[in-house]
């Protein structure tokens, strides 16, 4: 027995003496350099490729069994002349003994210098999908199609034996390392290129569910537009092939970008975390996720599920307090002309869901500037663009974040106060006794374009929005809300409401964008709102104050502040209780009036300047632009005003004539000239307004061509009653009203 086991040593010694000799002989006497041409014809045909071998081929047996391959490209049936693929040296090892046993046990791999083209034509066809594939010219038309076998020669199917389940190779690779390689992707049809160059990899030991260290770099650049971006990776990856499960822990992705978008500035990013795919439970999650991109930092977690399907996406996102104005501008993307203040701080915590066509900000809490927001916001469908908001604000100036004035606007509006101003100053002299205000004639309003009408022919939106204040054009508006949609180009606002100075208003609407000229309807509600902060809040001294109640419904077209005013038609109806005529002494107007009558020199300037009244109200009819009010009324303490007249929207002008009555001597004058002695009561006293609608009743002069009638019927009056003393009772009734209609003629 011991015999034969050292003879059976010694066979093996043998065998294995064998072995290495014709290995030995193999590799030193058999050179593949001599058979290029039987290999590129086997790799066309089994593998449907065309294989150029311009270097040196070196190989190795046993125990390793390597090759080398040195200057090779690779190209397609179709276009062999145009390699897609081309490389300095691969150099590779495999052990033989492990093969039999289906392990894949290789030394050191290395590339050098791999080049891959990949090229879309102008048809759209890429040059990767021939890959593998037999052009139709090269197959010969001559010969016949494969008969198929008779039915009794094929194989039993009981006697078939199953296919034994697939078992993944065992693989161990000491290392990968691939030096400058580079990747192209040429897309003519939309002129568009992508490069991918100066990449290098390398790795530590590959095996099966342990962590394989990793490093990648490259250089990045487009030309749609022109951007060149150098990044790393860094990280260790673990996989299991049984269990399909990926990670990639302690991964870290960082670079710099510059380039046209970002016009001369660099943006500095990176992200940080855990990676893991288990392809069996269809799942995927990056962990403990850090993002930086200059001083922008954030951190979160995202998961994805039902990868086989429609994956969902949800997680969390958290973005530090950072200063949006300065990183826009140091990204090359300065931020839009705002208020002072805008944009300088921003913060944000919230939930994310999302899938392929949609995502929604769940549990949102946002710190913009001074404002705190919160609620959902959420694009539905991306195709249809659905945005979703739910938001509420504990406080927010919109008017910070609203863009300057343009020039057309500027330039109007230079005009025009000029025009006011010069008006203004007219009617301010001598204490109301200058000569009636010319009408305006300088445009008030823009025919800059207010809305982007494409973009809002396809809006989808829904946004229900609140605030504790919001500042709108300068009015601070309490407990205001919104809600608005739009769909099919008609935006509609459902209501803006709020309170203010302790009224309250609420307004609706729609805006018609279908239309070449979109067409808008408005109805508003103003409840005991002090109308001098209204005005205010247009950059004007207010002529008058009081508590406005207004309803108002109005219809107009365009897209710009000329157009719709030009273009306004509607109703309204107001009233301003226990209101005062700023600057404008009605009361004075009237004493020189009567003075004029008593034939008396007033003795002073006037006591005061302005006008108190109880109420003024009146209905307005609009007419593209021009409002025309028949009956203001005006009750002040001892006068009751009936007027009649337009307000011409066009240019903010106005033009009424309005009748002052005396009630009775309830107050005292401000002159002994102007004492009203009772055939003054009940008389109509005439009064012109006209001129711009900020001097309000500043432009109010009396009427001395009605002055004139007035004294006529005073003087008819005072006439008849010296008749009735004179005659008496010595005449008939008749009589005398005949002689009175002479004096009055």
């Amino acid at each position: 027995m011991k015999a034969f086991g050292k003879i059976l040593g010694l066979t093996l010694l043998g065998l294995l003496l064998i072995i290495v000799a014709l290995g030995f002989a193999l590799t030193h006497l058999f050179d593949p350099n001599d058979y290029k041409d039987e290999i590129r014809k086997l790799v066309r045909d089994r593998a449907h490729v065309e294989l150029t071998l311009n270097g040196d081929i070196g190989w190795s047996l046993f125990p390793w069994l390597g090759l080398e391959l040195h200057d090779a490209s690779v190209a397609t049936l179709s276009e062999p002349t145009k390699p897609f693929a081309d490389l300095q040296m691969l150099g590779l090892s495999v052990r033989v003994l492990p093969l039999l046993r289906k392990e894949v046990q290789m030394s050191d791999v290395r590339v050098e210098g791999l080049n891959l083209t990949l090229t879309r034509d102008e048809n759209g066809h890429g040059n990767w999908e021939d890959i593998g594939k037999v052009p139709a010219t090269a197959a010969n038309p001559a010969q016949p199609p494969a008969t198929p076998a008779p039915a009794d020669a094929q194989a039993d199917p009981a006697s078939t034996k199953p296919d034994k389940p697939w078992q993944p190779l065992k693989l161990d690779i000491d290392s990968l390392t691939v030096n400058n390689a580079r990747i192209d992707y040429n897309d003519i049809p939309k002129a568009r290129q992508l490069t991918a160059e100066s990449i290098q990899l390398s790795t530590g030991p590959i095996h099966n569910a342990t962590d394989i260290p990793l490093k990648l770099t490259a250089f990045l650049s487009t030309n749609q537009p022109v951007v060149r971006t150098k990044t790393e990776l860094t990280g260790k990856l673990r996989f299991d092939r049984v269990l399909k499960r990926y990670q990639l822990d302690d991964m870290r992705f960082s670079g710099e970008a510059a380039g046209d978008p970002l016009q001369g500035k660099t943006l500095t990013f990176s992200a940080q975390g855990q990676l893991l795919a288990d392809m069996s439970a269809n799942v995927a999650e990056w962990t403990n996720l850090k993002l930086s991109a200059n001083q922008l930092r954030a951190i979160g977690e995202l998961h994805v599920r039902d990868l086989d399907k429609t994956p969902q996406l949800t997680g969390g996102l958290s973005i530090a307090q950072f200063n949006l104005r300065d990183f826009l501008d140091n990204i090359g993307q300065p931020a839009p002309a705002l208020g002072d203040g805008s944009l300088n701080k921003l913060e944000l915590v919230t939930r994310i869901a999302a899938t392929p066509n949609s995502v929604s900000l769940d549990n949102l809490t946002m710190k913009l500037d001074d404002s705190t927001i919160t609620g959902r916001v959420a694009v539905e469908d991306f195709a249809k663009q659905s945005l979703r908001v739910q938001l509420k604000a504990d406080t927010f100036d919109a008017d910070r974040y609203r863009a300057p004035e343009g020039e057309q606007a500027k330039s109007a509006g230079a005009a025009r106060k000029s025009e006011v101003q010069g008006a203004e100053a007219e009617a301010m002299v001598a204490s109301g006794t200058s000569p009636l205000p010319n009408q305006p004639t300088q445009g008030a309003w823009s025919d800059a374009k207010l809305l982007p009408v494409e973009r809002l022919r396809k809006l989808d939106v829904d946004a229900d929005l609140s605030f504790g204040k919001l500042t709108l054009e300068k009015l601070p508006i309490q407990n205001a809300a919104l809600k608005t949609s739009a769909l099919d180009g008609v935006v509609t606002l459902s209501s803006l409401r709020g309170d203010l100075y302790n009224g309250n208003f609420e307004v609706k609407g729609n805006y018609d964008a279908r239309p070449e000229v979109p067409l808008a309807s408005v109805q508003t509600r103003i409840a005991k709102v002090p109308v001098e902060h209204f005005i205010q809040s247009q950059g004007t001294t207010p002529p008058l104050r009081g508590l406005l109640n207004l309803t108002s419904d109005v219809t107009a077209k365009g897209n710009s502040e000329k157009a719709l005013v030009e273009n306004l038609n509607g109703t309204a109806s107001f009233a301003l209780n226990d209101g005062v005529l700023v600057n404008a002494n009605l009361e004075q107007q009237l004493c020189r009036g009567i003075s004029t009558l008593n034939r008396k020199t007033l003795s002073g300037e006037p006591r005061g300047k302005d006008t108190p009244f109880q109420q003024l109200n009146g209905n307005l009819v609009f007419r593209n632009g021009v409002a025309s009010n028949p009956d203001l009324k005006v009750r002040t303490p001892g006068l009751s005003v009936n007027g009649d007249g337009d307000i011409d929207l066009r240019v903010m002008g106005m033009n009424y004539r309005i009748g002052v009555i005396i009630e009775g001597d309830k107050s005292d004058m401000p002159d002994p000239a102007c004492e009203v002695n009772p055939r003054f009561v009940g008389i109509e006293w005439p009064v012109l307004c006209r001129g711009p609608l900020e001097l309000g009743a500043k432009a109010c002069r009396l009427d001395n061509d009605g002055l004139g009638k007035v004294a006529a019927k005073l003087a008819g009056d005072r006439i008849g009653d010296k008749i009735d003393e004179k005659l008496g009772d010595k005449v008939s009734p008749e009589l005398k009203d005949a002689i009175k209609g002479l004096f009055k003629r």
